[in-house]
């Protein structure tokens, strides 16, 4: 493997995003910060605990969540729209690396950004209310899945794109209000029972569900269902960046 290449494609886009630091860093944790005041203290002043923990508390991994997914798309379509964007994108296919050394630079450094923002977001959040982290590890583990999983998705809408409307086309129609609609803000117990059976097609609310039990110890559905869920997700985006590169689907003229 050229660990070179992988290097040189991962440092250029991660110094993108220091010459960008209010864009990539700041704008996120601002806005998740807001979130997490507007509703913790407008909804949370009604709301006591819900699984016998504080609402403040409750919607922490929710918002994390929120951002990790919102963040790795983001971070990964557009790092690979602009080398096509430029035409600079025939030059790294014709240079000495591989389709998976090309993957490992891009989504790596997009994987990168969305779990700093994540443990800066979880940082920010212990100021506010008393964090509980029950299984680290797990944490970790949903933390690291999830953003390599969703930085392949934006992968691949990077090179589907053919303008930057279309970058923001997914994210703001799909994931955000999937997002919202996985349980970030409630627990699936607090619907009617009609939706709680309905709310179970959402993948979505299979990893908000697992990263939070990670956190209190407590899930809408089974750890073991979340898991599986990240093993899809991950497994379709392998498949599908596969299946770019070896057809050169918006690659090649």
């Amino acid at each position: 493997m050229n660990l070179h290449g992988v290097k040189a494609i991962y440092g250029f886009e991660m110094a993108r995003t220091r010459r960008t630091l209010l864009q990539s860093i700041v704008s996120p944790v601002l806005s998740t910060s807001l979130y997490f005041v507007v509703f913790g203290a407008a909804i949370g002043s009604r709301i006591s605990e819900v699984d016998g923990v504080s609402y403040g508390a409750f919607i922490v991994p929710g918002l994390i969540m929120l951002m990790l997914l919102t963040q790795s798309v983001s971070n990964a379509s557009f790092g690979i729209y602009f080398p096509k964007f430029s035409g600079t994108i025939y030059e790294i296919l014709s240079a000495p690396v591989s389709y998976l050394e090309v993957v490992l630079g891009y989504v790596g450094a997009a994987a990168s950004k969305s779990i700093i923002l994540g443990l800066i977001i979880l940082a920010t959040a212990g100021l506010f209310v008393p964090l509980e982290i029950q299984h680290p590890v797990w944490m970790l583990a949903f933390l690291v899945l999830t953003a390599v999983t969703f930085s392949l998705l934006g992968f691949i809408i990077g090179i589907w794109a053919e303008g930057f409307e279309k970058l923001q086309l997914v994210p703001l129609l799909l994931i955000t209000p999937l997002t919202f609609l996985g349980g970030t803000f409630y627990s699936v117990e607090m619907l009617p029972p009609v939706w709680q059976k309905v709310i179970l097609f959402n993948p979505v609310v299979y990893l908000v569900s697992g990263f939070r039990w990670s956190f209190y110890g407590s899930a809408d559905v089974s750890l073991a269902a979340s898991v599986v869920m990240i093993g899809v997700f991950l497994g379709a985006g392998i498949a599908a960046v596969a299946w770019i590169f070896r057809t050169g689907y918006k690659l090649r003229p």
